[in-house]
């Protein structure tokens, strides 16, 4: 092999790597929350506020939404935003779960 063919197999190769890292980066981070991760299930979280079940959260007022939430790490325009209990995983902006803290 001549050391442009080992340049250019080297450099195709790091273009590869690099590309796969920037898509699996982007695919974690923008991953949501389902409701049946267990997580999820441990706070009680759901995707719509309205259909939290009263009778297992007695303090759940549906208009406690994530995007009021102290942990929630979004702009307040956000549909679906980071939130500290979740770590990576975004929750939407309508959700709830019962770690909810008011901002």
């Amino acid at each position: 092999m001549t050391t442009t063919s080992t340049r250019r197999i080297f450099l195709l190769r790091a273009a590869a790597c690099g590309g796969a890292l920037a898509g699996a980066a982007r695919a974690d981070a923008a991953s949501h929350v389902e409701e049946t991760d267990e997580n999820a299930v441990a706070l009680g979280y759901r995707h719509d506020s309205a259909k939290v079940d009263g009778a297992k959260f007695p303090r759940h007022d549906p208009r406690q939404q994530c995007a009021e939430c102290a942990f929630w790490q979004g702009a307040a325009a956000d549909s679906w935003a980071g939130c500290a209990m979740f770590g990576r995983k975004q929750v939407s902006s309508g959700g709830w779960c019962s770690a909810w803290a008011k901002k």
